[in-house]
């Protein structure tokens, strides 16, 4: 192992995914000198092993199922999806997992990229190893923004590590299909999976821990998506959990808490996240290794006035957009204190304050139907101690709805502040939704008065008259 050199630079970046590119833009815009280090593909796991697979996967099958349910298009929709094709969109979304592009848009802003595993050696003091064993020592006279993200958390059962079970990773890249897929877990990835391998032709069964899907979200979004997964021939077992699990001749063998034997060809284990924080160097600045790291709201780690630590590795709010708000907020933080710009910690609402990763988070999960939310569900919002009344209506008594699609199923519900007269969140579920909820993301982030929404007009015939009608029966 060779020690070649040792560079300044104003800010260090650790991680060249979304987020890590995010807060390089920012710091490079401020015109401070920044590197950013990267051990696997940079664009890291949102463009080749989440968000852009996953979605490219998801798409023919929610415009399959729209169109399906529009008249005229119907019986010409009723065949299979073609497999090799939407694999080979897949493909090209992901950039057929080069990361060419990425590393010349940093080129582009001129920020530095290292190439290798970034470890922490004391304070402002990042070492990479290149692949080939060399190693640089990078300074930072102003910041470490530690962007590593998160891995799939497997849980600790008998048999796991010699089945080779698939994760997100291999669930969103995977070049053929399995014949028979196990899906373990209840969230998010769990159901956009399950949506996707069924339309392409896998027979899965689906098992659930919990009383029922998308536990974060109002209990309708999961009741409505489980009733869709199983029409749509999911095998979907609650309140199952998997004891044991083996490959027998190729076949995985899952035995449940309920005595019951499930086969399948692979098995998804979507079973939560956790940081990538083990082996980069945490304990030389007194950090526990493997630990996820707490921010305040410029995403400063506490005790420290140059360590940051910026998207899901805070656990925050574990989604790619959320992050890339992060990096933002934080980038500007650390030009301003870099330039000797006062940050005002009372302004919640300020370019250097996360203030939306407490109040306005938006999701969109990208099932058919779509569930879409922003801020706080009802529950939440009553265990946060706000007096709040639940708004909902049926998609059905808006016009657009019906225009979209025969049969449309969905719901809305707004949860109104009853003291503020603002909203405290919205959630909507049922087809085309997820391009509703930036309306309802700026309600809640804006806080703004219902008294105000009511001049906010939907044009007609449009899927967001749904919002007249949540007005309407708040006014009774």
């Amino acid at each position: 192992m060779t020690e070649t050199e040792s560079i300044a630079y104003d800010v260090v970046v650790l991680g060249a995914g979304p987020v890590g590119e995010n807060v390089a833009d920012r710091t490079r815009a401020a015109g401070l000198s920044t590197a950013i280090v990267e051990s696997e593909l940079v664009g890291g796991e949102c463009s080749y092993w989440a968000c852009m697979p996953s979605k490219a996967l998801l798409r023919p099958v929610i415009a399959r199922a729209d169109a399906r349910r529009t008249p005229g298009l119907a019986q010409l929709v009723q065949g299979p999806l073609d497999v090799d094709a939407v694999l080979a969109h897949r493909d090209y979304e992901t950039s057929h997992w080069r990361d060419d592009g990425q590393v010349a848009w940093l080129d582009g802003i001129g920020a530095d990229l290292y190439r290798g595993h970034g470890r922490l050696a004391g304070t402002r003091t990042v070492v990479v190893e290149a692949p080939d064993g060399t190693r640089r020592t990078l300074t930072a006279r102003h910041a470490v923004a530690v962007c590593t993200g998160t891995g799939a958390l497997l849980p600790d059962l008998p048999g796991l590590a010699d089945v080779k079970p698939w994760t997100s990773r291999q669930a969103t890249s995977a070049k053929v299909g399995a014949g028979r897929l196990i899906v373990v877990g209840g969230g998010v990835v769990a159901v956009e999976m399950a949506t996707a391998w069924r339309a392409l032709g896998s027979e899965v069964t689906v098992l659930v821990r919990g009383k029922g899907l998308l536990p974060r979200m109002e209990p309708f979004a999961g009741e409505l998506i489980a009733e869709a997964l199983v029409e749509a021939g999911v095998d979907l077992r609650t309140g199952t959990s998997v004891e044991s699990v083996t490959r027998v001749d190729g076949t995985v063998v899952a035995v449940t808490d309920k005595g019951e034997t499930v086969e399948a060809d692979e098995i998804l284990f979507a079973t939560g996240r956790t940081p990538r924080t083990e082996n980069i160097g945490l304990e030389t600045v007194g950090l526990e290794p493997g630990s996820w790291l707490t921010v305040d709201d410029s995403l400063r780690v506490p005790g420290s006035d140059w360590l940051y630590a910026v998207g899901d590795v805070n656990h925050r709010a574990l989604l790619t957009h959320q992050g890339k708000y992060q990096a933002r907020v934080a980038g500007a933080a650390i030009a301003a204190r870099a330039q000797g710009v006062p940050i005002l910690e009372s302004d919640r609402w300020g370019a250097h304050a996360a203030t939306a990763d407490h109040a306005a988070v938006p999701q969109v999960v990208f099932t058919d139907p779509e569930a879409a939310s922003v801020g706080l569900s009802l529950a939440e919002a009553e265990a946060a101690g706000h007096r709040v009344r639940a708004v909902d209506v049926d998609f059905a008594s808006v016009a657009g709805a019906g225009l979209y699609a025969d049969g449309y199923r969905g719901r809305a519900r707004m949860v109104v502040d009853l003291d503020e007269e603002i909203l405290r969140g919205v959630t909507f579920v049922g087809p085309g939704v997820g391009e509703l909820i930036h309306s309802a993301t700026i309600a809640v982030a804006g806080e703004v008065p219902i008294g105000r929404l009511w001049h906010a007009v939907p044009s007609y015939p449009t899927l967001s008259e749904v919002w007249l009608r949540l007005l309407e029966a708040y006014r009774g």
